[in-house]
């Protein structure tokens, strides 16, 4: 999620109260920001769902946008925890209201589609690792599911370079098993 200057500049006018700017800082972020929730969640009108949750959050809350970091890395944030949400909720009405056992209930995404699939059980294997270990789990969110680089997050997360490595590494070796299907 690389912004032009325009947008950077947007979001420091819009956090500086500039109605017009955070109107425009909206529209221009909005296709990118359905894609990056796309990126979590595995069908489209639940992205869009989030992607509307983070559009919101980010209208009521760019004030806070400081600018010590970019306007992106500040983005990414809001990004991951909306989608997370999202999928949290998704889980937590699927389980308090199961659909029937017939041919109208929808195929499994995790044998329908590899993508969809791997999607959930990355989301599934957050959870677990949010659970187990949560210091593990924005290192892990920021570089591979945002693909942010280590300075930013980093910057981000108030940590240096080596333990956002570190931290990476684990994590990465902590889901390994889950994401395979193995025993850990």
């Amino acid at each position: 999620m690389t912004y032009s200057y325009d947008t950077e500049e947007l979001a420091a006018r819009a956090a500086a109260g500039d109605e017009e700017a955070l109107d425009a800082l909206l529209r221009d972020i909005q296709p990118d920001v359905v894609r990056r929730c796309g990126r979590f969640l595995p069908f489209r009108e639940d992205a869009e769902e989030a992607a509307q949750d983070v559009l919101l959050q980010v209208s009521r809350n760019i004030r806070r946008f400081e600018g010590r970091s970019k306007f992106s890395t500040w983005l990414y944030t809001i990004v991951t925890n909306c989608a997370r949400q999202k999928y949290r909720e998704l889980k937590r009405r699927a389980s308090e209201h199961p659909l029937p056992d017939t041919d109208t209930s929808g195929p499994d995404p995790r044998t329908t589609s590899v993508i969809a699939g791997s999607r959930l059980d990355l989301l599934d294997a957050l959870e677990r690792l949010e659970r187990d270990s949560p210091h593990l789990v924005a290192p892990l969110v920021y570089r591979d599911i945002c693909q942010m680089d280590y300075a930013e997050i980093a910057e981000r997360t108030g940590i240096p370079v080596g333990t956002v490595k570190s931290r990476l590494h684990h994590a990465r070796k902590q889901i390994r098993p889950w994401l395979l299907g193995e025993r850990p």
